[in-house]
């Protein structure tokens, strides 16, 4: 499927998700030159010749210097900026979570970053499964807030939003240059307040105003319908904190209807909570191990067991998957396939196999998370960049895209009716 589709980048108002799109960071490095090349001014003091010998500060050197001591360089770098920097004054805040980005991702790591406030909020938002809003998915990569869809029935639709439509000015304010996450942040409002948004549509010689009234909006992790030949199919958008408790509704409702299989459909599912994953898993495999997890410590691999209730735990099943299916996903997709509950049919999967911790700063000045473990399927599968390859695979082209099909789907539907046949 189109990719800017496939990946949700956006909600207006709220929602973001970003598969690890939180890193941030600074690029620091050395200019060298030639000495010859330093340009001498009159009455310039003559830099000290610099000696790496002299400078270099060993590990055993570091673990004998006291916190203060350690970080005397960098309160010489702050001051040198507010008295050196041309353009004044700095913004200190900045400086601050500058910082802070640049500490996290020194470490190599992609998944442990630093998030500004505006970042958190909407992060929180996706997994908390509401937030007041307009409600439209939008792309924020683009030079102007995009409307992806609007949500259906939310004020974003009612409104006469369409895919497409390019948000220029929000109550009157240019949003030129400014970036998406801030541009959201504007559309954000209590319920029951109004934004104008003015629009450029294609199609459209001049720019419209579009006044919308805000309302509480909630965004469902869990959606569900019965197919053709009596199968039921069942979509785990999210991983957030209402997403078993609406898994469940969903299970319900279908199994109700007595199908003879089921399709459960976790493509470009970007995870979420790693226990909401356990429970979701539970859902389908009645017994076993769902993940491990590894804290990097002596005592081993900590173990996760299929918790007992599971709704869905006989019946035949078979599980779509693709490129954007990760982290949660992947627990789900790996303790399926790894106690052979059901096939994995569409694409090799995102490939994360690490568990981040979200600690929130002081000030409400955003978050860090942090990769505090590895997880392993039952098998003790480590699939960190490599991800799930399904038994069946099935690709998905723009062209499908373009003419509404979708073959992964077809594939599942022909596979678990043979395995109802069978």
């Amino acid at each position: 499927m189109k990719k800017s589709i496939w990946i949700i980048i956006g909600i207006v108002g709220g929602l973001v998700v970003i598969a690890s799109a939180f890193s941030a960071g600074a690029i620091v490095g050395n200019l060298l030159v030639p000495q010859s090349s330093i340009p001498w001014f009159p009455n310039a003091t003559q830099p000290t010749p610099y000696s790496p010998a002299e400078h270099a500060i060993t590990t055993d050197s570091q673990a004998k210097l006291s916190p203060e001591e350690l970080f005397f360089p960098f309160w010489e770098a702050w001051d040198i900026v507010h008295e050196q920097y041309i353009d004044q004054p700095v913004d200190d805040t900045v400086l601050m979570r500058g910082a802070i980005s640049g500490m996290l991702d020194s470490l190599g790591d992609q998944h442990t970053s630093y998030v500004d406030p505006d970042q958190y909020m909407q992060a929180n938002m996706s997994m908390d499964g509401e937030y007041e809003g307009i409600g439209a998915w939008v792309d924020t990569g683009t030079e102007y807030l995009t409307i992806i869809s609007p949500m259906p029935d939310s004020p974003a639709e009612k409104a006469g939003l369409l895919p497409g439509d390019e948000v220029i000015k929000i109550d009157g304010e240019d949003m030129t240059g400014l970036d998406g996450s801030l541009v959201i942040r504007k559309v954000l409002g209590p319920a029951g307040s109004k934004v104008i948004l003015t629009i450029r549509r294609e199609g459209e010689m001049e720019l419209f105003d579009v006044t919308i009234i805000r309302e509480k909006i909630i965004i469902h992790s869990v959606e569900s319908k019965m197919l053709e030949d009596n199968i039921a199919y069942i979509q785990i958008i999210t991983f957030g904190t209402d997403t078993r408790a609406e898994l469940r509704d969903n299970l319900n409702s279908l199994l109700d209807q007595d199908p003879d299989g089921l399709i459960v459909d976790l493509r470009n599912n970007g995870g979420g909570f790693l226990q909401t994953a356990v429970t979701v898993a539970s859902e389908f495999v009645g017994e076993g191990v769902i993940l491990y997890e590894d804290f990097g410590s002596d005592e081993g691999l900590t173990e996760h067991k299929a918790l007992k209730g599971g709704l869905a735990t006989d019946i035949p099943l078979v599980l779509l998957v693709n490129e954007g299916s990760a982290s949660a996903s992947e627990i789900v997709a790996g303790a399926i396939q790894d106690n052979q509950r059901g096939p994995l049919i569409g694409a090799t999967t995102f490939g994360k196999g690490s568990v981040q911790n979200w600690i929130e700063l002081s000030d409400n000045q955003g978050a860090v998370r942090v990769t505090i473990a590895r997880w392993l399927t039952p098998a003790e599968r480590q699939i960190h960049e490599v991800g799930l390859t399904p038994k069946y695979l099935v690709e998905y082209t723009e062209e499908d895209y373009q003419n509404e099909l979708d073959p992964q789907l077809d594939k599942a539907i022909e596979v678990l009716l043979q395995i109802i046949e069978d």
